[in-house]
């Protein structure tokens, strides 16, 4: 005589398992944005009254100087990032306009034209170039990028000088923005590169083979179905770049002129950026002129978060265009 098993009890509790690796996973992801609150906080501490005592000027205007007596009490003070504000966009500019076109093409050559050996060495090498120090960014890009990129300004100012921002009235090319942007743009060239591979590499495997039986040749393909797909996610990618371009520091220092002065053209050698100023006058500064440079710190840290809010909120508004 057979006997009939106890029937099994059902329920939706999570195991163990389950229930702490969701605590582990919320903590990771709390802790994310308690540390981004405590900087902010930090910063926005230190820096508050140099931003009371400037007001709107601090963004408006360009000088920074301070005065102080034989004391060390400050006597007189200004303190304006509008010139370094400039350059930091202008060079980011820069880099993302050189950076964006060579990203998109490696990615789609890595996913749809290099052969597997191939594909598997240079997905290595690009991750290598995003965990290169930008130390050595800089020093290679002053001492032995700086001449050859001087020769290619020089051939922008002549045959583009007629716009605006490629003319130049002193004859100085050298530690201009255009150098730092290529420096920044080979410095972000991996983070766009591999967040455009990974999107184009989940295009809809049904269009794609549609568009084949359909007479399209691969670059048709890519044309009719990868890139619709993954425009959102480059166009993500390339705001993660820019503002991975705007917080740099070492590499721009090393390769660009700081000089308190809005300059608009990108071939001229006069410029600056914020995370750049901070790293000049830290060493150097009096209490006081530190709390500038935190508030400097607070505004390219607001302007960071800013980039990359936009590059979330424009992923989530085109994300459905090309599915």
């Amino acid at each position: 005589m057979s006997t009939v098993p106890a029937p099994r009890e059902l329920t939706t509790r999570p195991r163990l398992s389950d229930r702490v690796f969701r605590r582990v996973v919320t903590a990771g992801g709390l802790s994310s944005l308690v540390i981004l609150g405590l900087i902010t906080v930090f910063l926005a501490y230190r820096g508050v009254e140099v931003l009371r005592q400037e007001g709107f000027n601090f963004i408006t205007k360009s000088n920074w100087s301070i005065t102080t007596d034989d004391a060390g009490n400050v006597v007189e003070s200004h303190f304006g990032l509008a010139a370094m504000l400039v350059g930091t966009i202008l060079c980011s500019a820069v880099a993302v306009v050189i950076a964006l076109p060579i990203s998109v093409a490696t990615a789609l050559y890595l996913n749809f034209y290099a052969p597997p050996w191939l594909k598997k060495f240079l997905i290595a090498v690009i991750d290598m170039m995003a965990a290169f120090p930008s130390i050595l960014f800089g020093i290679w890009g002053f001492l032995v990028l700086m001449p050859s990129i001087e020769y290619w300004a020089k051939l922008l100012n002549r045959y583009l000088g007629f716009v605006p921002v490629f003319h130049v009235d002193a004859y100085v090319f050298t530690r201009s923005p255009f150098v730092a942007g290529v420096i920044l743009a080979i410095m972000i060239i991996p983070i766009i590169t591999s967040v455009s591979r990974e999107v184009f590499s989940q295009a809809p495997l049904d269009r794609i083979q549609a568009a084949y039986a359909l007479g399209a040749t691969r670059w048709g393909m890519i044309k009719a179905v990868v890139i619709p797909h993954g425009r959102s996610g480059v166009i993500g990618g390339a705001m993660l770049g820019l503002g991975r371009a705007m917080g740099e520091t070492v590499a721009v220092f090393t390769v660009l002129n700081i000089v308190f002065q809005v300059n608009w053209h990108v071939l001229f050698g006069v410029g600056g950026n914020v995370a750049s100023l901070i790293i000049l006058k830290f060493g150097e500064a009096s209490p006081y002129e530190i709390k500038a440079l935190m508030a400097a710190g607070l505004v390219l840290f607001v302007l960071t978060l800013l980039v990359n809010a936009i590059a979330d909120l424009i992923v989530k508004t085109t994300g459905k265009s090309g599915k």
